[in-house]
């Protein structure tokens, strides 16, 4: 099970990678997404879901 949260304190906004076998998803996101790809490809997860809450 991976997860991480991402927070950009300028704009109070938390988002999150939660992966597990191979699988992510990003709850949440911000508008820079490079950052998910750069951090599920780094921990061998690929992104299939993305949830607004």
């Amino acid at each position: 099970m991976y997860f991480k949260q991402f927070y950009l304190g300028c704009l109070a906004h938390a988002s999150y990678l939660i992966g597990s076998d191979g699988e992510a998803a990003v709850v949440d996101p911000q508008r820079d997404v490079d950052q998910y790809i750069k951090e599920a490809d780094a921990n061998g997860l690929k992104i299939k879901y993305v949830i607004e809450t």
